[in-house]
This record gives C-alpha cells, sequence and structure tokens, in this order.
C-alpha cells in the first residue's frame, strides 16, 4: 500500500489509531507505520495513535488528540476554564476528566492529563466543533473544585485569578445547581456556594 491511498482511505482521521487503521485496511502491513514516521510522513502521539505530519497543530487540534488517545474522558478542569476565560493561563497542558485512573502523557505535541472522576459524575459535557467533548463551564468548576479539596478559603479563590465578570455574566444557575445536587456532596456544595459568594460579592 502507498502513502496517498492510506492518507486518502483516513482523511476523516486526522488522529487515527491502529484500530481505525486496522477497520479501514484489515491486512495492513504495520511496518509501514515505521517507514513512514522515519519518512516524516506521520507522527507517533502516544502507543497505538498518530497524526498526519502535515495536520496543523492549533488548539483545536490538542483538544481533539486529548479526546482520542484516553478514552473516556472530556476536556475539564483548567483547560476548560480557560475556554471559557475564567482564568488567564494559556493551554501549557490539556487536562481531561476520565473514569480511568489519572494518567499524565508527555508528546511532542503537549502535555495531557487525566484525573479520575467517578463514573457517576461523568456528565455534563457537550460537543464543539469536529465532536470534541467539553465540560460545560458549570461542571468545569465542580470539576476542578472536586479534585482539589484543599480550595477552602478566600485566599485559596484569590489565587484562582478567576475573572468574576466573566464568570457571572456566562454562568447558568440552574444548570450550576442541578450539576451540584448530582455531585450530592455536601462538602463540596458548602465550598462551591462560599466560593460564588465570594465571586459576586467580594
Amino acid at each position: 500500500m502507498n502513502f496517498i491511498h492510506f492518507k486518502n482511505s483516513l482523511r476523516d482521521f486526522p488522529v487515527f489509531s491502529i484500530a481505525d487503521i486496522r477497520a479501514a485496511h484489515g491486512g495492513f502491513d504495520r511496518r509501514r507505520l515505521s517507514e513512514w514516521q522515519k519518512k516524516k510522513y506521520i507522527k507517533k502521539i502516544v502507543k497505538g495513535y498518530y497524526l498526519f505530519s502535515d495536520i496543523d497543530m492549533n488548539e483545536g487540534m490538542l483538544l481533539a488528540i486529548a479526546n482520542k488517545i484516553y478514552k473516556p474522558s472530556y476536556i475539564s478542569f483548567e483547560t476548560a476554564m480557560s475556554h471559557y476565560r475564567l482564568i488567564p493561563e494559556s493551554i501549557y497542558m490539556i487536562t481531561s476528566a476520565s473514569t480511568k485512573r489519572t494518567s499524565l502523557f508527555e508528546t511532542p505535541m503537549a502535555r495531557f492529563s487525566y484525573r479520575t472522576i467517578k463514573p457517576a459524575l461523568f456528565f455534563g459535557y457537550s460537543l464543539l466543533s469536529s465532536s470534541i467533548k467539553m465540560a460545560f463551564m458549570e461542571k468545569a468548576i465542580l470539576d476542578y473544585f472536586y479534585i482539589n479539596p484543599a480550595l477552602r478559603t478566600e485566599d485559596d479563590f484569590a489565587s484562582l485569578r478567576i475573572n468574576r465578570e466573566e464568570m457571572m455574566s456566562r454562568l447558568n444557575k440552574e444548570r450550576l445547581a442541578d450539576y451540584m445536587q448530582r455531585f450530592n456532596q455536601k462538602r463540596l456544595s458548602k465550598r462551591m456556594k462560599h466560593f460564588f459568594k465570594w465571586v459576586e460579592y467580594a
């Protein structure tokens, strides 16, 4: 099989796995992957996952990679909060929630971090363009406080450098209340009420 045919057959999979290749080409010779990496036609992301070398490595592509290489997962925590312009940090690591064990992948493209949440908490995300799973703003905030139980005081809240005006203008209070109820954790609910009171009135 030549590379042009291979690439055309996977044109809808800019990030592709061994499983994707086998679905398209049952008898594929995996030695071609090593050959095409040496020729810089493709790049290895992590074990079993690749992308074409001419792909534009923008933010959307990094988010798509994060969704693809560790499933089930969705973008959340700092990355989602940055996406919603709630915190000033630029993306240096893509952070996601997953029901699988906590993992970190160091790749030539970026660092991809996955934090464990309970299966019952795997909700509260939508599909962006290119079918990227991204937490709603309210869920990203709850997820962040859920995995950072030490965030309790006003000094802790101030250290996040939250864009309060942006948060309050976009906050869906009904969605937030629904999600807090589904978390069903009294300590988390108490901290969140303290936090949102601080955001609104401090």
